[in-house]
């Protein structure tokens, strides 16, 4: 019988430490946020304020167990480069959307992306028995798209008008899953990623 609940945790790997996102990383956060293009978030965060709004309604969200937000410390040297979430929980389902995530530019191109994804769905499917975790990405994003599908996602279709962009725009996303059966090859997958950044 795995955990009952998917957070608050803290998960650790050799290069990243998923912190429960709490008011003391605002600060930080707040300095990487402003590195980033926003162009296809939802939600983006271009102040202080917005990143202390978004803390306290992830907080509010944990309480219902309906969200779990992390930041993500690169161990190397404690700093936070970044964030991502456990959202849209269906416990009685055992169902959950890994998302929200993004990352300083500093970082892109390095083990970690992948290893915070590996973090996250080890502990959905070995900790908490997840029968699916499910990923979007905004329709235009052919970037993140190449992403979800290098952890060894499966495509399952694009959600029409899913939607609107801060610009006012409308947005299609495209909708990736994970279930158990293939959890063992996608990790494999994303331990041999993180590997060869460990050699490199």
């Amino acid at each position: 019988m795995g955990s009952t609940t998917l957070g608050p945790v803290t998960l650790e790997g050799r290069f990243v430490r998923l912190e429960p996102l709490r008011e003391n990383h605002s600060s930080a956060l707040t300095e990487v946020a402003r590195k980033m293009d926003w162009g296809w978030m939802l939600a983006p965060l271009r102040s202080r304020e917005d990143v202390d709004r978004r803390i306290a309604d992830g907080l509010k969200a944990e309480a219902r167990n309906e969200e779990y937000v992390f930041a993500v410390i690169l161990k190397r040297d404690g700093i936070v480069v970044g964030s991502t979430s456990f959202f849209g929980i269906v416990p009685r389902h055992k169902s959950a959307e890994i998302g929200y995530t993004w990352y300083s530019p500093d970082v892109w191109g390095t083990a970690v992306n992948p290893e915070c994804k590996f973090l996250l769905l080890k502990h959905a499917f070995e900790d908490w028995d997840a029968v699916r975790v499910q990923l979007r990405t905004d329709a235009n994003n052919a970037h993140s798209q190449r992403a979800i599908l290098k952890i060894g996602a499966k495509f399952e279709g694009k959600l029409r008008n899913q939607g609107i962009r801060p610009d006012g725009s409308i947005r299609d996303s495209m909708l990736y899953s994970i279930i158990p059966n293939e959890w063992p090859t996608v990790k494999k997958g994303l331990e041999a990623r993180i590997e060869s950044f460990t050699r490199a």
